[in-house]
Formats: C-alpha cells, structure tokens, sequence
C-alpha cells in the first residue's frame, strides 16, 4: 500500500506535514490546497521504510528539574 506524505508550505518553511496512505494523503492536501489557497502544498511518495517524524517524543514531564 503507498503512503505519501503531504506538506504544506509558506515560502521555504513548513507549517503542516501529514503522513498517509494514498487515499486520505491526496484528500487531505486537496482540503489543505482550499483552506490555505495561497499556500503551497506538496504531496510525494514515501519510501517504504519511511521511519516517520525526526521530532523526539515528549517526556512525561515539563520539566527535568524540580523547582526549588
């Protein structure tokens, strides 16, 4: 099954990145492309091993430090 990953773009900066199957992918970027229509919105083929968003998942947490 392809997956596609769809962006949304303001210039060179990124503001929404979607990750989906084909199918929810290409209508997800067709509401994007009405929503922001100034905006670019790109969508492409992910490999097959794709290992998903770079971003580190969030502790538990606020803070690692205590107040004192």
């Amino acid at each position: 099954m392809e997956r596609r990953r769809v962006r949304v773009w303001f210039g060179d900066h990124v503001v929404a990145d979607y990750r989906a199957e084909a199918e929810l992918a290409e209508r997800y970027a067709a509401a994007m492309s009405r929503r922001f229509a100034g905006l670019r919105v790109t969508s492409d083929p992910l490999p097959d091993q794709d290992p998903g968003p770079e971003r580190k998942l969030p502790g538990e947490r606020l803070w690692e430090v205590s107040p004192k």
